[in-house]
């Protein structure tokens, strides 16, 4: 007989961090219990942000490189049977030609990267070290030091509190100020006043919101922490992880860091990896400068970071559709947020949302979609009028601007674009090529916004009064029709039947059926 309490393993999942130095998998399962269990891991160093300081432009080597090492990491993935999960971070969001990677890579191996905000990447990174070390109960303090950028987040009860970005990582400072190799004095100084300068302001509010504990993540904190265990006779162990330094230690390390001018220098600084040879002194800088502008007693080190968040983040909201079969809790609480900001009208958005998701299911033997486009339909139901804030004249354009610049945790940078462009065609036009948000699109993701949109137009039509007077609806599908049998016990819907009319073009563009509204009892 199984015991009730006996833990069960969520499916495999290959997590890559597609990040500005090196590329990351971890192969990973997490148990009922929320225990991650790491069945293989892998790491190559790509150096695709390396192309230049402002990384506004990926290279086509670094692309070349980072599409040979994804093709390695899918054929691993494919050997576990795990289902993959890609992020990017600074290197590729902030590429002006950031889609010809993404397309490449997709095209070439199967693998659709999330490009995410910088904030979105914070609340990974703090997903993951909250499961490495014991700070659930803390307010802690978590700064992880990547090649394009640096995350600083306070969390506290698994719940993030602040999130920054800075764009200061080791690569980018690396190659601002010491692109010959050399660190000297007068460029050290300058990248210290560059990280202040960039920094002080995210200083006063860190040190506003205060944390009890400070976690260090990732490959700079690490390499750093494990000079410091050399420089003492220490064995540096396989894993970091819960080890705790204090500042004066740190510090030292990072004197000598900085006091070694040349890569040859530095190449003979115990425990330094070679590998990071010319990145060490831009990021020991950063970590200084965090020490030194939060007055940092002690740093823990988390042996997770992005990836390991990535796995957690995962199997959570997949229990949450298996489970609710809607919205995962942390995406619902930002759009909830949104809705709240923006004063939107409840019960009309949620009724809209109600019938939405009924078109949704109903005619999945057409549209073929799974959960993850139900999610972005459900989202886009309940911000589709956050446009009233600025106007009700063109506020379906207000409303796409609106999600498009707003932060929305727990959503991509992808999907948030997706989710605002529905949302911009809930009414009024047709989505065309010739507009520039739609026709950057991919041709795929084009086609999600189009069905999507089409069934928001026709759910916002049918309350048209925001009466919600059509209680429900049911679809069903022949060779040439789509007939739609309304339940309104209460009210004739005249003005719905017309609202819907009106918007069923694009149904019927969409599907090639003809769409035919009629009253039938529920």
């Amino acid at each position: 007989m199984t015991d009730p309490r006996e833990s069960v393993e969520s499916d495999l999942i290959a997590a890559i961090d597609v990040g500005t130095n090196s590329f990351h998998m971890v192969v990973a399962s997490v148990s009922t219990r929320g225990v991650l269990r790491i069945h293989a891991r892998n790491k190559e160093m790509v150096r695709l942000g390396s192309a230049g300081g402002d990384m506004k432009k990926l290279a086509d080597d670094a692309m070349d490189r980072g599409v040979t090492v994804l093709q390695r990491f899918a054929r691993e993935a494919a050997q576990h049977g795990a289902r993959i999960r890609a992020v990017a971070t600074s290197a590729v969001r902030e590429a002006m030609n950031a889609e010809q990677f993404v397309t490449r890579v997709f095209e070439t191996t199967g693998i659709q990267i999330e490009v995410v905000s910088g904030v979105e990447e914070g609340r990974l990174i703090y997903e993951g070290a909250l499961h490495a070390v014991p700070v659930l109960a803390k307010r802690s303090l978590v700064i992880d030091i990547g090649g394009g950028s640096t995350e600083t987040i306070i969390g506290e009860k698994g719940d993030v509190a602040y999130v920054h970005s800075a764009k200061l990582g080791h690569i980018r400072m690396s190659t601002r100020f010491f692109a010959d190799g050399r660190a000297t004095e007068e460029a050290v100084e300058d990248c210290r006043q560059a990280i202040r300068g960039d920094w002080a302001p995210v200083f006063q509010e860190l040190i506003a919101y205060g944390f009890e504990a400070a976690v260090g993540c990732s490959g700079t904190i690490h390499a750093i922490a494990s000079m410091v265990m050399a420089r003492s006779g220490r064995r540096i162990p396989e894993s970091l992880n819960g080890l705790r330094f204090h500042r004066t230690d740190l510090l030292d390390t990072i004197s000598t860091i900085v006091a070694a001018e040349t890569a040859e220098e530095r190449a003979a600084l115990p425990g330094l990896d070679p590998k990071r040879i010319d990145v060490i002194t831009g990021g020991a800088l950063i970590l200084e400068q965090a020490i030194l502008g939060l007055n940092i007693q002690e740093l823990t080190i988390s042996g997770y970071a992005l990836r390991e968040g990535i796995v957690f983040d995962t199997v959570q909201k997949q229990r949450d559709i298996d489970e609710y079969h809607h919205l995962s809790h942390l995406r619902y609480q930002s759009v909830d947020h949104l809705c709240d900001l923006y004063r939107v009208r409840r019960r009309h958005a949620e009724h809209v949302k109600n019938l939405c998701l009924r078109l949704f299911d109903d005619l999945r033997s057409l549209h073929k979609f799974g959960d993850k486009e139900r999610e972005l339909l459900e989202a886009a139901a309940l911000l589709h009028d956050v446009g009233y804030h600025i106007s009700a004249e063109q506020h379906h354009k207000h409303s796409d601007y609106i999600i498009r610049n707003s932060s929305l945790p727990g959503f991509t940078n992808d999907e948030t674009e997706l989710i605002a462009n529905i949302a911009r065609y809930h009414r009024k036009s047709h989505p065309k090529r010739k507009h520039e948000t739609f026709a950057r699109l991919t041709a795929q993701e084009q086609r999600i916004v189009r069905v999507l949109s089409c069934l928001l137009r026709v759910g916002e039509g049918l309350d048209r009064r925001q009466q919600q007077i059509v209680h429900t609806l049911r679809a069903v599908v022949s060779p040439t029709s789509i007939d739609l049998y309304l339940s309104a016990p209460s009210t004739v819907p005249d003005i719905e039947i017309w609202g819907a009319e009106r918007r069923k073009g694009l149904m019927e563009d969409v599907f090639g059926r003809a769409v035919r509204l009629m009253l039938h009892a529920a």
